[in-house]
């Protein structure tokens, strides 16, 4: 395979927004209980999830081969930082109407703390790599169907977009780091993935439980029924991300073969009409999607 890098119009640029998580309604995807608490469990795990991705990229970094990559690897903490900041408002919204999203979080950060004794710095950056695909093609996923970004409420909408587009910006700079790093291997980034797969559908599928009872629609027929279907029924969100998921475990594979730079460009034109970046200090703008 040709070598494959970041494109240049890509530009790995932190935005500060500071969204407003007011008048939310109780379900804000699909109007749908169980796509809302999904996409909430996923939430509350991005705090805590991203200062990890930042640490494990940070401790590595010298390896970076040249000051593009140092550029991007500056740009790649910047926008983790600025996510994790966003999801502890929405994580707080979520915990406000009831949900365990606190107590998610603190289980995601003690495993993430294990993780931190037991791993290399290499193998922590192996989970990283395989952590930011997913972040990565669930990204390509919302912003490549358009009826799911008109699935959310307009009120959470924004948010999403905005981590979507900016997820995708840096999906390659910790794999990037991690070919760079000394002893990385093929089969040292597939065992990764597949136990960082595994692990992650554990936490979400428990708190996604968790969530529904509070809820009061963990026993709802037809909860389940349209939430499994329009997540895992043919084509669906989470079952439509197969193909491009398995793609991480070809020997050449590079998140940029997955060329949607365009997509970039068509959604930060739609979020600058509804959201604007401001000062670190500051408050963002928003107004109705």
């Amino acid at each position: 395979m040709t070598h494959i890098t970041t494109p240049d119009v890509i530009q790995i640029t932190p935005t500060r927004m500071d969204f407003q998580f007011n008048n939310v309604p109780r379900h804000w995807v699909f109007d749908d209980a169980f796509s809302t608490h999904f996409l909430g469990t996923l939430s509350t795990l991005f705090p805590v999830g991203e200062r990890f991705f930042v640490d494990s990229v940070r401790q590595l970094r010298e390896h970076a081969p040249d000051k593009a990559a140092q550029k991007d690897i500056s740009g790649f903490i910047g926008q983790e930082a600025m996510h994790s900041l966003e999801h502890v408002s929405l994580n707080n919204m979520l915990e406000a109407k009831g949900l365990p999203a606190l107590r998610a979080e603190k289980f995601t950060l003690g495993l993430l703390n294990l993780g931190r004794r037991m791993l290399s710095k290499r193998q922590q950056l192996a989970i990283t790599v395989a952590l930011e695909h997913f972040t990565a093609i669930i990204a390509n996923r919302l912003l490549s169907d358009t009826t799911i970004m008109n699935g959310l409420a307009e009120e959470m909408r924004p948010v999403w977009m905005w981590h979507a587009i900016e997820e995708t910006e840096h999906k390659a700079v910790a794999f990037d780091l991690y070919k760079s790093v000394p002893g990385n291997s093929y089969a040292e980034r597939i065992v990764f993935q597949v136990f960082a797969t595994v692990i992650l559908a554990a936490v979400v599928s428990a708190f996604q439980l968790q969530f529904l009872y509070r809820d009061k629609s963990l026993f709802s027929p037809k909860t389940w029924a349209f939430g499994l279907n329009k997540l895992f029924g043919f084509n669906g969100v989470i079952s439509g991300l197969i193909p491009e998921y398995l793609d991480y475990f070809k020997r050449d594979f590079h998140p940029w073969e997955h060329e949607n730079s365009a997509l970039v460009a068509y959604w930060r034109d739609k979020l600058n009409a509804i959201a604007t970046p401001v000062p670190m200090n500051g408050r963002a703008r928003t107004q109705a999607a």
